[in-house]
């Protein structure tokens, strides 16, 4: 019986600076080899992250923050995260290992297909034992950056990370409405205003065939939360539990 294949997601990207030097390695190109990789390796890609236009020395990416911070990325399901070069995924060498050491953190191994880090000689683990320390001070600080950026941004009504609430999604680093999830928050807001209680307006959505996030049944702790949601709703934003209600740049569910 063969070795059981594990499951990994690609990150491929080509910079601002368009195709021009190292840029030649384009998206199709890098996506090539890391299938190739995946094969070699015993992995199969089963999503990809993409980033077009997009400089290695930014931090803020959309795609690298779903990535990376995304509820949806854990082992399981995914083993890996594969690159082509380290350089596609920063060109800041303390960032780089920042990046891999949130993944480690996840039980998520991030593998490049030019570069072996993840080899077990006495040199990379020495190498990476150093880099993995400057890695956790440089997160200090990036913590500080992007709290303050994203407070920033959610000072403008943009969406600053976190879950999205019930009726909305994130694309592009974007809170849009969610097609299969926005008829929740109506029945949610019309059974609040039929004086139904939070338990009965859980049944109902349940019984209409809806399911949570997880799976499961609609319970009052679901619908409490969509209703304290609601000048997101109305198309107000804010971020954390310091900042005041603003103008939101998503488009309201509730006109």
């Amino acid at each position: 019986m063969g070795n059981e294949i594990k499951k990994a997601v690609g990150y491929v990207r080509v910079s601002t600076e368009g195709q021009t030097g190292d840029d030649r390695f384009g998206i199709d190109s890098q996506k090539a080899q890391i299938l190739q990789y995946a094969n070699d390796n015993g992995y199969r890609v089963v999503k990809w992250y993409e980033e077009d236009g997009v400089s290695g020395v930014k931090e803020d990416r959309p795609a690298l923050n779903e990535l990376l911070y995304g509820d949806d990325m854990t082992n399981p399901p995914y083993e890996a995260v594969i690159i082509a070069k380290t350089d596609r995924l920063s060109r800041d060498t303390k960032l780089y290992f920042y990046y891999l050491y949130v993944l480690e953190k996840k039980n998520i191994k991030l593998l490049s297909v030019n570069e072996h880090f993840d080899s077990d000689d006495a040199l990379s683990n020495i190498y990476r034992s150093l880099m993995l320390f400057v890695a956790e001070q440089e997160r200090k600080n990036i913590t500080l950056r992007t709290s303050k950026g994203r407070e920033c941004k959610a000072k403008a009504g943009g969406y600053s990370g976190g879950r999205a609430p019930y009726g909305y999604k994130v694309e592009h680093g974007q809170l849009v409405i969610n097609p299969d999830e926005e008829p929740i928050v109506h029945m949610v807001f019309d059974g609040l205003a039929a004086k139904k209680s939070l338990w009965e307006i859980a049944d109902s959505i349940s019984d209409a065939g809806y399911k949570t996030r997880k799976g499961g049944r609609f319970r009052e702790s679901n619908v409490r939360s969509i209703r304290d949601n609601k000048p997101v709703y109305e198309g107000m934003y804010k971020y954390g539990d310091g900042m005041d209600y603003v103008p939101g740049a998503h488009e309201p569910i509730l006109k």
